[in-house]
């Protein structure tokens, strides 16, 4: 998943941590294996292969994951869409020197990005156009974080916290009784925190415009990028949610990122914690 990873887990002998632990790590395996876009057996590089051509099998898992992409989709206004990966083909984040594709780049991209155009059941998913693409990336490692904790809980496990690269999910509070504190990165100083939220059985996750972006001209360009348009999120530097999933926060986070002015009201209605910078370094919190 091209990050750093951490389990900690609280409460309980070595041993019973130990097997906790390599079992919900064998789960986070698993997942990346099953949904990476970059591994050519995956079910994601199966689907993409047969765009345009014959419908794929999908297992319950999958088809679960398609249905929150599909929440997501309406949710969003279209904003959020696992089909909206084929933009990478013409913005490159690691070109040297850095380039902002034409217009003429991305709508030719354009006729291949349209969740509501792909063909899914809960058995069954059929991209109807050679070219496009699933890409799961959106919700998987969250989608992992939250397995990796559910599996620590079946195995007895009461105080625990999983760190997917930044997704973060909590089972319980710590193993004294208090929450877990949980730093959020100043989007424009890799060293230094912004704010430090809590979390008691909970999730948080973090969009920003910091990871993956070039600079040109004076102008950040940044990997978040929206599918109506084809341009790069540019209204906030960050967006943290907090939720009960950590699936919930990430893809939250990530409208929020491409909302613009209408994020506060987009988190408020999904009653979740939240904190937005925006482009000025100014903070909007929920309260």
């Amino acid at each position: 998943m091209a990050s750093v990873h951490e389990i900690h887990l609280c409460g309980t002998d070595r041993a019973h941590a130990e097997r906790a632990a390599h079992d919900a790590i064998a789960d986070v395996k698993r997942i990346e294996a099953k949904y990476s876009r970059y591994r050519d057996d995956s079910i994601t590089s199966a689907i993409n292969r047969a765009a345009g051509y014959e419908a794929v099998a999908i297992d319950d898992e999958t088809a679960s994951l398609l249905r929150y992409a599909d929440r997501c989709h309406a949710l969003s206004n279209g904003s959020f869409d696992i089909t909206s990966g084929v933009l990478r083909r013409v913005w490159d984040f690691k070109r040297q020197p850095p380039r902002v594709p034409s217009q003429d780049e991305i709508d030719a991209l354009r006729p291949l990005i349209g969740w509501q155009h792909v063909e899914w059941s809960d058995d069954h998913v059929r991209l109807p156009e050679r070219g496009m693409e699933l890409d799961f990336g959106g919700i998987g490692k969250e989608y992992a974080a939250d397995r990796a904790a559910t599996i620590c809980r079946e195995r007895g496990i009461a105080h625990a916290l999983v760190n997917l690269g930044g997704d973060v999910r909590a089972i319980g509070s710590r193993a004294d009784g208090s929450p877990w504190r949980i730093g959020i990165r100043h989007p424009r100083n890799a060293d230094a925190t912004i704010a430090t939220i809590t979390l008691d059985d909970e999730a948080v996750a973090t969009s920003g415009d910091y990871e993956r972006y070039f600079e040109l001209d004076g102008c950040r360009y940044c990997h978040l990028l929206d599918p109506r348009t084809g341009m790069p999120a540019d209204h906030w530097q960050s967006a943290s949610v907090v939720a009960p999933l950590a699936i919930l926060a990430g893809s939250y986070a990530t409208i929020a990122m491409l909302a613009c002015d209408r994020a506060p009201a987009f988190l408020r209605a999904q009653r979740v914690r939240f904190l937005l910078v925006d482009k000025e370094g100014a903070q909007i919190a929920s309260h």
